[in-house]
């Protein structure tokens, strides 16, 4: 059965975020939870070795501290949980980001999919940031980053109740006010996200998705006994080139262009995924990284 899910494009566009109901449907959502589960005791155990490490805010990642903030490559062949990939395959989640991205279903490239999930031994928080505009770029700097970040999307779908982000609404659009870029040069994540000019606390209920320009302002901040397993990831617009190639290579996507990694995906699977491998054969040299720790 296929679900219409309704989304604000108007809304999205005036302040970089929506929040969509509906996304998981509720026959999905403890398939989701499930298959979670098993992810996040393979990373805390140490059989997987793909992980967003306590005290590393952006990649690269490495194993420096046991304790973990995120699980990568969820759709991994060697993790077998097919159902990460059928989910990021999905009618609505395709529809909606055809929608957000105003293309067409043969234009959506395949990108990343990771999960977000609490520590168990420290709160973590990342700084304010945005995702593919380093902290000391000028205003005219950003202003021209902000206006080639038209042809991606990123959400966060909550399995279970979570206000981890915030965001600067309006800030995909514009370049942060003098208030705002005193309190996003340091590298040291904020004691109170609240106190950052216009900042608000994103919470979303479980089964709800949170979809947003990942070049708005925007930070998270991780409660170690508050249970978190939200599902991350994002999906991009062949239109824009290889404008989004550093923020999506810069997490080492190798194994996404092996054979059977490829054959257990749907043909519109292999579609986007073939979108991916072109923009990867398209750039030459190192990418190098978005962020610095």
């Amino acid at each position: 059965m296929t679900v219409a899910v309704a989304v604000d494009k108007a809304l999205y566009d005036e302040q970089g975020y929506v929040i969509v109901s509906d996304l998981i449907l509720p026959e999905n959502l403890e398939v989701l939870r499930a298959a979670c589960d098993r992810a996040i005791a393979k990373t805390r155990s140490g059989l997987w070795p793909h992980r967003r490490t306590v005290g590393k805010q952006f990649p690269p990642f490495d194993d420096s501290n046991p304790d973990s903030w995120g699980v990568q490559h969820v759709m991994h062949p060697d993790l077998a949980e097919p159902t990460f990939a059928e989910w990021y395959t999905s009618d609505p989640l395709i529809n909606v980001s055809k929608e957000l991205l105003q293309c067409n279903e043969g234009e959506l490239q395949m990108e990343l999919f990771n999960l977000l999930i609490n520590p168990l031994e420290h709160d973590f928080a990342l700084r304010w940031h945005r995702d593919d505009v380093r902290e000391n770029a000028t205003t005219e700097e950003e202003v021209a980053a902000l206006g080639l970040w038209t042809h991606g999307v990123q959400w966060n779908a909550a399995l279970y109740e979570d206000s981890c982000l915030y965001v600067v609404p309006n800030t995909h659009a514009l370049p942060r006010t003098e208030e705002q870029r005193a309190q996003s040069m340091t590298q040291t994540p904020p004691t109170n996200p609240l106190d950052m000019p216009g900042a608000i606390q994103v919470t979303l209920q479980p089964g709800q998705t949170v979809f947003y320009n990942s070049n708005i302002l925007h930070c998270g901040a991780y409660n170690s006994k508050q249970r978190r397993a939200t599902l991350h990831g994002c999906m991009g617009d062949t239109r824009g080139g290889s404008t989004r190639a550093r923020n999506v290579l810069q997490h080492g996507l190798l194994w996404m262009t092996e054979d059977r990694f490829r054959d257990q995906l749907s043909e519109r699977g292999k579609r986007m995924l073939r979108a991916l491998i072109d923009m990867k054969e398209g750039v030459k040299g190192d990418v190098g990284y978005s962020q610095l720790n």
